[in-house]
């Protein structure tokens, strides 16, 4: 068996002084790596990976459009095409003009849950605004690969200058509502002011209107389209639609990643409460706790810099069925969180080393695929017998 240890000795040389587990979320990358596979023993299962893809520069989201159909986003503004794992050498055209500052960007993307009926393509990202940009979500159908039908449907407000922060992912519900994630802007005044949209969560239709019971509809100046509030930088969402329940995972500072299981209308404590430092090693808060504001489910400290997100229901991975696979940037893996209901029993590093992990998803046919910065990769984990 080839081991992981084998395949990445020479990239860890190359990236080990890079990154540390107190990294900030925007820190350098190294060149990519060359095509390779490799088989690597975890604690519950061998595994094969396949590297599909090099060479992404900054890529962020991705959804299947259908059994053989791949989109990656990558951040300064392309929509790439995949068929059967593989690079069709073609990207979407058409998109709207990004403002392409630091973190900002395009971001997150995702398909109607009646994807196969509506043909609508949501994405996430950072739309020009003023002087700054603003977290903006749209959707639109393709024709052949051009966009059509092009819809806004929310801009988050104020706009704000520079790249910090923007989150932001995308996800349905059983109902068909869209939540998406917002970051504060690095402000410390932003996530526990109802009267803007940053640090937040928000809940609409999938058409952009406002649900009539969302939690702040009836409060005056508040942003209505807030779902929860007190969120940093909140770059991973992901429904479990067999129990109904919202996970989240958002950058803390240095120290203090969280995953938050995420309730109507609550306050999950940023800045007022945190398991985090400042960087430059000041403390930000005294507590970690205050009534009125919740717990995360779990935390990080030192922090991994936690990204995308999803919750393993494939049959193909028995021994991971109904744990979390968190994206680790800093960290350069990804982090499995074995679950006992909502509660965390175990953490494993999957993969350590493979690069910027920047998101995790499970693909139709149920198998894990990841993308990440640095190493400019997507891979699939197939299990091996």
């Amino acid at each position: 068996m080839k081991t992981l240890a084998a395949y990445l000795f020479v990239l860890l040389a190359m990236i080990s002084p890079l990154f540390s587990c107190q990294a900030k979320e925007g820190d350098l990358v190294p060149d990519s790596l060359t095509s390779q596979k490799f088989t690597t023993k975890t604690e519950k299962m061998v595994i094969k990976v396949d590297t599909l893809h090099t060479g992404f520069q900054n890529p962020w989201g991705m959804t299947w459009i259908n059994a053989e159909t791949l989109l990656v986003t990558e951040k300064k503004g392309e929509l790439l095409i995949f068929k059967k794992d593989s690079f069709s050498g073609q990207k979407v055209t058409g998109l709207p003009s990004f403002y392409t500052t630091g973190q900002a960007g395009l971001l997150d993307i995702t398909t109607h849950p009646n994807y196969a009926q509506n043909g609508w393509i949501y994405i996430a990202y950072a739309k020009p605004v003023g002087n700054g940009g603003a977290t903006s979500i749209a959707r639109f159908k393709l024709s052949g690969t051009a966009v059509a039908s092009f819809e806004e449907l929310i801009v988050t407000s104020p706009e704000w200058k520079g790249g910090t922060h923007y989150g932001s992912r995308i996800v349905f519900d059983n109902q068909n509502f869209l939540y998406f994630s917002n970051g504060e802007r690095g402000s410390q005044d932003n996530a526990q002011n109802l009267k803007n949209s940053h640090g937040k969560i928000h809940r609409i239709h999938d058409d952009g209107r406002i649900p009539t019971d969302n939690p702040f509809v009836a409060t005056s100046g508040a942003i209505p389209s807030i779902w929860t509030y007190g969120n940093r930088n909140p770059q991973g969402l992901f429904f479990d639609k067999a129990s109904n329940r919202l996970w989240e995972v958002e950058h803390g500072p240095r120290g203090g990643d969280e995953l938050n299981l995420l309730e109507k209308g609550k306050n999950y404590g940023w800045p007022v409460i945190t398991y985090g430092i400042n960087y430059n090693g000041t403390p930000i808060t005294e507590i970690t706790a205050k009534e009125g504001m919740e717990q995360p489910v779990k935390y990080w400290v030192p922090s991994i810099a936690t990204c995308g997100m999803t919750l393993v229901t494939s049959d193909r991975y028995p021994a991971w069925k109904g744990n979390i696979l968190v994206a680790a940037l800093a960290g350069t893996h990804i982090a499995r969180v074995e679950m006992n209901g909502t509660k965390p029993v175990a953490e494993e590093k999957l993969l350590p080393g493979i690069g910027r992990v920047r998101q995790v998803s499970l693909s139709p046919d149920g198998y894990v695929y990841a993308i990440t910065e640095g190493t400019g990769l997507l891979i699939k984990l197939v299990p091996s017998n």
